[in-house]
């Protein structure tokens, strides 16, 4: 039989998301459960989730967890989630509006060690038989939110499953004070650089990077680069010490939502045969964000948040040589402050063939993807990135920075490539204005020979990144970890 699998995450789409770990949990576990692999997860008692928690009942109770006070655990299937789930349900930390992890005023909610080491301990009781009647062969912990669960089950003398932990992004480590490690439940020995110790503080990622039997990214190249001094964070040392055990998978794709012959949210559907009727989602983006009908260069779109991480500078910096070549630019997106100020002065600047929206909206996402002849993702670092294997399978070439996921799913349009017929975007290298800007230009030329870039598009929409796939990936992970 299929090794069995725990899942402990703090979102899950559509209940709670702020990014792509709620696009992962809302697929993976159903797709390693379609391969025959018994697959739970478990969440915290957002309000969102107890509103789905109704069918669900209580397993176990407990006075006061952590100081959120009473807590209990319920297990079952929340609604419209075709995975069995568990919640631990603890009004004290999770009952609260909003973004799960940040008050109104932006700032991280004092008692999110509490909040999350009570999710990890959990994890950690649910993997030691809390439930009677289930007991996962993997706990797989997902970012640092889950992060204790390792540290927990290997200061556990007695027999518990094999852990992994999930980094989705480096860069979020969850770092706390020193003195939170003396309430944790953890062995001494634990307050160490070999274990959650760091400069001093406590933190939750490194605690299930140092004790977890396996470690994995959301890419292969991120994998390697994790470990370098300029992406690791300061975890550089402790990853390249357990390189033997770090992996990179793919993230997928769910083409149930993302999949322009099927998707509600275009005025018409249209695949890879009846590619033509992309135009008709063309004129409608540009209808919607009051650009001209008539260019003579590409339609490039973003949808991303507007930060440096994601290099969304450079495009700003760069975006008088994209209208100079007649290129329009689509823009969703919200961030930084700076960004959406000079955004929305480039829309009034060249009004025609910028068109900017500030905040989010699925159904102009959508749009967005399907209407643009090209998306950019010319982000610094990208641990595996969605957008750009979204654009693929509806025709629109991405145009990426080499690194991370992005460099693992597109196939730059090179002579060689395009030669084999295996070119789907667009890459460029340095982090650099010159060197997106260049290849804006670039892509503008390539653009002007129609039938080389039908057959690019062709290529893009018939690449599989569907999470059956990954699913795949992980169960041999799995299948290795109990062999």
């Amino acid at each position: 039989m299929a090794p069995s699998s725990l899942h402990v995450a703090s979102e899950l789409y559509p209940l709670i998301k702020t990014g792509g770990l709620a696009d992962v949990m809302g697929a993976l576990p159903s797709a390693l459960n379609r391969l025959g692999a018994p697959t739970r997860i478990l969440l915290p008692g957002y309000p969102g989730v107890m509103a789905a928690a109704g069918a669900m009942t209580a397993i176990t109770e407990w006075p006061n967890l952590f100081g959120g006070g009473a807590a209990r655990v319920l297990a079952g299937h929340l609604e419209d989630i075709d995975v069995p789930a568990y919640v631990l349900d603890v009004p004290g930390f999770f009952d609260r509006p909003g973004n799960p992890y940040l008050d109104d005023n932006g700032h991280d909610w004092p008692d999110n060690a509490r909040r999350f080491a009570a999710l990890s301990w959990t994890g950690a009781e649910l993997a030691r038989s809390l439930d009677p009647r289930w007991q996962p062969d993997v706990v797989h912990s997902h970012d640092w939110q889950a992060g204790l669960i390792p540290a927990y089950l290997a200061a556990d003398p007695a027999p518990t499953p094999k852990t992994a932990i999930a980094v989705h992004n480096l860069a979020y480590q969850g770092v706390f004070p020193g003195d939170t490690f003396a309430w944790l439940g953890l062995p001494a020995s634990s307050f160490s650089p070999e274990g959650l110790e760091f400069y001093g503080q406590v933190s939750f990622l490194k605690a299930g990077l140092a004790a977890a039997d396996r470690i994995t990214t959301v890419s292969r190249t991120y994998a390697q680069e994790i470990q370098s001094v300029e992406q690791g964070c300061g975890f550089d040392g402790l990853l390249r010490s357990r390189a033997d055990v770090l992996s990179g998978i793919v993230n997928g794709a769910d083409y149930d939502v993302w999949n322009p012959a099927t998707d509600h949210r275009l005025p018409r559907p249209y695949g890879a045969k009846s590619i033509d009727d992309k135009e008709v989602a063309k004129k409608a983006l540009r209808e919607r964000l009051g650009l001209d009908q008539v260019a003579e260069g590409p339609l490039f779109g973003v949808v991303s948040r507007l930060t440096w991480h994601k290099g969304l500078d450079l495009l700003f910096a760069a975006l008088p040589v994209l209208v100079e070549r007649g290129g329009q630019l689509a823009l969703l997106g919200t961030g930084e402050a700076g960004l959406e100020a000079g955004f929305r002065a480039s829309a009034d600047r060249f009004a025609g063939q910028v068109g900017a929206v500030l905040g989010y909206d699925e159904e102009l996402a959508h749009l967005i993807i399907a209407g643009s002849d090209v998306v950019l993702v010319p982000s610094r670092a990208e641990p595996c990135g969605l957008t750009q294997i979204y654009a693929m399978k509806y025709g629109s070439l991405p145009l990426v920075r080499n690194t991370g996921g992005l460099a693992d799913t597109v196939v730059n349009a090179d002579a060689k490539a395009i030669a084999a017929g295996t070119a789907t975007g667009f890459v460029f290298n340095l982090a650099t204005i010159d060197a997106l800007a260049g290849t804006i230009g670039w892509v503008c030329d390539q653009w002007q020979d129609r039938a080389r870039w039908r057959s690019m598009q062709q290529t893009a929409m018939a690449m599989d990144f569907s999470w059956g796939r990954a699913a795949g990936d992980y169960l041999r992970l799995y299948e290795e970890m109990v062999a």
